[in-house]
């Protein structure tokens, strides 16, 4: 008996590793899908678009765990099976837990709630094996974590939609307390913001312009779905508050509607309609259709503020309120214009002409999204009494946006635009046209090109890449998402030298080429980020 103690022992401990290393590697697995879903809003059908659109179910790292599902069934040496398995998801789940992502898991209360329902349903498939098939306890849990890391989006998705009731029960109960909430704060005054583009930089520009006479609380980051805004309500909102801006996205119709039906706007601002996220509106009358639901809530008594320079805005009547339309291009039948308009190095300076106004303005900012967004901050000022003093003000000590076209010079004599933030064919083609007047330098621009665009991703970042052949002196593609398109798109502008054209995998090796090419004067602009969803 003491002798077999030893070895006894050690097959227990060889044992628990096996088990130990599977599991591991299974809630890394469920891990990365819930992040996932978490950048999917949780909606399995936008998480199984993403999923096809991809091509998850063929990634290198699926087809090892089918890989090791089909040796697990197959006639080797039970030893080397267990093995097997056991080294390649003890490697794999290693790898996952050390991987860094741009927009990583976070850890809510419904991720934790949905990992546990995960949890469960693999601890009911784990025990049945273990106790049924004691004499085959390795092969069999580990032949259950390789099949539930063969299909661990099934099992996200599945756990997604059984914690649906949980979840509606737990929102309503939120929403109501929101509700509540704002329902004793009849004299505050509620400024929606929508737009395809342009609407958190549009909150923060109004946020500063409306402080210098306001207390103002505007929806943090991107709190810019229902829930977002209920959660700013119910956890930031205070009875001393006298306005509240709330930005207001959306990727499906009806988005738009069930934020106003919880906050009841008295004012709307509508920044641009463009062809953003087409891949669940599918056509830009819908993205038209539940932008402007914004403007068709408001009371009779309401106010908006819309920008003619975007077709699909001009286009689309407003009769319920008054409504005043602004605009930098498209100037015939706008109410709010910008006129002499002059860039520096040290921002723009422009005037902004309407209804009987006329009001100058300084700025550190540059770019014609800039001053369309501060027009439309201005113009809501105006309407809430802000002297144009104040609003002179405020404009000229507003900071950049993080991400948004934001410019900085490094200590090399480098400038830097960072517009990496969700580029789109209009922000894109404005943010060239501002590198195209950098002069001194080369002209650079490093970009993954644009996403969510539906049937016409190739077709935009094709024209795309035309606009690039016109405006840098270098252009770095990253990522191989749209780099047939861009490398078209270029070509058919005339850009095809291979010094001039360069290709590569990942923004770290898009650095490492730059170092190379810099030069104190030299421009390079970030021009969008693709998050994890996309490769």
């Amino acid at each position: 008996m003491e002798f077999l103690e030893g070895p006894v022992l050690a097959l227990i401990a060889v044992r628990m590793l096996f088990v130990v290393s599977s599991l591991f590697y299974l809630v890394q697995r469920y891990r990365v899908d819930l992040q996932m879903m978490q950048q999917n809003s949780y909606r399995n059908e936008r998480y199984f678009r993403w999923w096809r659109t991809n091509s998850d179910y063929m990634s290198p790292s699926r087809l090892v765990d089918l890989a090791v599902l089909l040796l697990l069934f197959s006639q080797f040496h039970l030893l080397v099976k267990v093995g097997v398995a056991t080294i390649v998801f003890a490697v794999k789940g290693i790898a996952l837990s050390r991987k860094k992502y741009k927009k990583p898991l976070v850890m809510t209360r419904r991720v934790w709630r949905l990992l546990i329902t995960m949890l469960v349903l693999t601890v009911f498939a784990v025990i049945p094996v273990a106790v049924a098939y004691y004499f085959l306890f390795d092969i069999g849990i580990v032949t259950v974590v390789a099949v539930l890391a063969t299909f661990s989006w099934a099992v996200t998705a599945a756990c997604n939609w059984a914690m649906k009731p949980v979840e509606r029960a737990i929102n309503k109960s939120f929403i109501d307390d929101a509700k509540r909430i704002l329902a004793q704060m009849p004299d505050m005054k509620i400024i929606g913001i929508t737009g395809s583009y342009g609407k958190t930089s549009t909150k923060h520009y109004l946020y500063r312009i409306l402080s210098e006479q306001y207390d103002v609380l505007m929806t943090p980051g991107s709190f810019n779905t229902p829930m977002g805004v209920v959660r700013t309500v119910r956890e930031m909102l205070k009875p001393y508050n006298q306005v509240f801006i709330v930005e207001m996205g959306a990727k499906q119709i009806g988005d738009i509607k069930e934020i106003c039906d919880i906050v009841h706007p008295q004012m709307a601002v509508i920044t641009a309609v463009g062809e953003q996220h087409l891949e669940s509106f599918k056509t830009i009358e819908n993205v038209q259709r539940t932008k402007f639901e914004l403007v068709d809530a408001l009371p009779d008594d309401g106010f908006a503020v819309v920008n003619n320079d975007f077709e699909y805005v001009a286009n689309r009547e407003v009769n319920n309120v008054k409504a005043v339309r602004y605009a930098v291009r498209a100037t015939e039948h706008a109410d709010y214009v910008a006129a002499d308009i002059e860039y520096s190095a040290f921002g723009t300076r422009f005037t902004i002409k309407g209804e009987g106004r006329s009001v100058a303005l300084e700025t550190r900012l540059v770019g014609e999204c800039n001053i369309s967004n501060l027009m439309a901050a201005v113009i809501v000022a105006m309407r809430l009494g802000v002297s144009d003093d104040k609003i002179r003000y405020a404009v000229s000590k507003i900071e950049q946006v993080e991400h948004r076209l934001n410019m900085k010079r490094t200590a090399g004599g480098v400038t830097i635009i960072d517009d990496a933030f969700n580029s789109n064919p209009d922000g894109s083609r404005m943010a060239l046209d501002v590198l195209s007047r950098m002069k001194g330098g080369k002209r650079i621009v490093v970009t993954p090109g644009m996403i969510e665009l539906g049937d016409k991703q190739d077709y935009h970042n094709e024209h795309f890449g035309e606009h690039i052949a016109k405006s840098v002196d270098v252009a770095i593609i990253v990522g191989q998402y749209n780099r047939e398109a861009i490398l078209r798109g270029l070509q058919n502008a005339g850009m095809t030298d291979e010094e001039k054209v360069i290709t590569v995998d990942t923004f770290a090796q898009a650095q490492q080429r730059l170092s190379s090419l810099l030069a104190s004067g030299d421009t390079v602009l970030y021009e969008n980020d693709l998050p994890d969803t996309f490769k």
